[in-house]
């Protein structure tokens, strides 16, 4: 089995990304052939800033190698040093009903946000889809809130190969029921978008006090507390040993314990909890050659599959 994940560098990666996506896919590892990218390509359509693309590049690199990406087991790549899959989009789009992409609601929800409505934003599913048929998936991880990317992929694929012949595998969306949904301090889902994250190898002085501003309901200590409606208990699950959740649990049913204690308690666990993989960031973040050297053995790992998937997808339209 083939997967396939992408993640954008548009900012400091936060909790929400690494139990959202990261973990899942370094999960894969042991199960699957997978090929993970950094998406700088779809970044452009909202950073426009070179130094903070190159930044935020670098710090996605980091922060997957030290989370566990073994690039042994994992094909790791920037995208834009697979430029292929930029002729393969263009091929792609030959297929695309503009119907298809006006139904997309990503294009809506961003442009709803404030994103400039550039070509690039609106053509997003089709880079997407030539991401994903390029290597031949077999499965895309992805909630279920981003099934639809997947479903258009699809759509383009069979399209293409009923105009041109069996070019490419229809990939099907790998949907992990048991991915938790990852509150911000202010109760909505963890965005950057919102501006209610917490970042993952963040100041740890900064993550305290804006895990001090968690939003939460005005019971008092005394009172007992539902820790399944509570933001803090959410994020605090996620880090906690099964005891220390079942311990924690009980005293929220029992009254007797603040909201302030569980903070607290929150920021103690969720620091141990990353300290490994903080002082394996540090140690990677002083060699940036070895960096460079992963991505660029991963670019070369991932141009090998999808040079054959461009050829036959040219010699299919009539380009070879």
């Amino acid at each position: 089995m083939r997967a396939l994940s992408g993640i954008q560098p548009s900012g400091r990666l936060h909790l929400g990304n690494y139990f959202g996506m990261m973990r899942p896919a370094l999960e894969l590892q042991d199960r699957a052939e997978t090929f993970l990218f950094i998406a700088d390509y779809h970044a452009l359509t909202t950073v426009h800033n070179a130094a903070e693309l190159r930044e935020a590049i670098r710090n996605v690199a980091l922060d997957f190698l030290a989370c566990g990406l073994d690039p042994e087991r994992t094909v790791f790549y920037r995208q834009s040093d697979v430029p292929e899959v930029c002729e393969l989009a263009w091929l792609l789009s030959t297929v695309t009903p503009m119907g298809l992409l006006e139904r997309c609601h990503s294009y809506k929800d961003k442009v709803a946000r404030g994103i400039p409505a550039s070509h690039a934003l609106f053509a997003y599913p089709v880079l997407m889809a030539a991401d994903i048929l390029a290597v031949q998936a077999d499965v895309v991880p992805v909630g279920r809130d981003q099934k639809q990317h997947v479903e258009v992929t699809r759509d383009i694929a069979e399209k293409f190969n009923r105009e041109f012949g069996p070019v490419f595998k229809i990939p099907e969306p790998l949907i992990r029921e048991d991915v938790a949904v990852v509150p911000g301090i202010d109760g909505q889902k963890m965005s950057k978008s919102y501006g209610n994250t917490l970042d993952l190898f963040g100041d740890p002085a900064e993550t305290r006090r804006r895990i001090m501003r968690i939003v939460t309901d005005s019971r008092t200590v005394e009172e007992p507390k539902d820790p399944d409606r509570c933001n803090v208990f959410a994020l605090y699950r996620l880090v906690a040993t099964e005891e220390e959740r079942r311990q924690m649990e009980a005293r929220y049913r029992a009254g007797g314990i603040g909201y302030a204690e569980v903070k607290r308690a929150l920021a103690d666990r969720l620091e141990a909890y990353f300290e490994p993989m903080r002082r394996r960031r540090e140690e990677l973040a002083s060699n940036p050659q070895r960096v460079d050297e992963v991505l660029r053995r991963g670019a070369e790992r991932a141009r090998a599959v999808i040079r054959q998937t461009l050829g036959a997808a040219r010699r299919a339209v009539g380009l070879d």
